[in-house]
């Protein structure tokens, strides 16, 4: 069994920048959705909406749970091409 290689620096950062997207990401569809609970008459639109909601909410602690394993002991700072790209989005 061939023994793994180590990954390049680069990789694992572009790795912890799309996991910092995915998580701006959902942070933005949650947002819309919890806007819209309890928003219909209709009880199955209002339980579906429910349920993506909180769909949202556990992929969003998932992501951000793998982020804070692969990010290194002391960088805390989001990658100013990260920022610039999520700022042109509006996230």
């Amino acid at each position: 069994m061939p023994a793994e290689m180590p990954m390049s620096d680069d990789y694992d950062h572009g790795r912890r920048d799309g996991l910092r997207l995915a998580l701006a990401l959902l942070a933005a569809e949650e947002a819309k959705w919890s806007v819209l609970l309890g928003e219909s008459p209709s009880g199955r639109t209002n339980a579906a909406r429910e349920v993506r909601h909180k769909t949202l909410q556990v992929a969003q602690k998932r992501v951000h749970t793998l982020l804070n394993r692969l990010t290194p002991k002391g960088e805390t700072a989001m990658n100013a091409e990260l920022a610039a790209a999520l700022a042109k989005l509006g996230l």
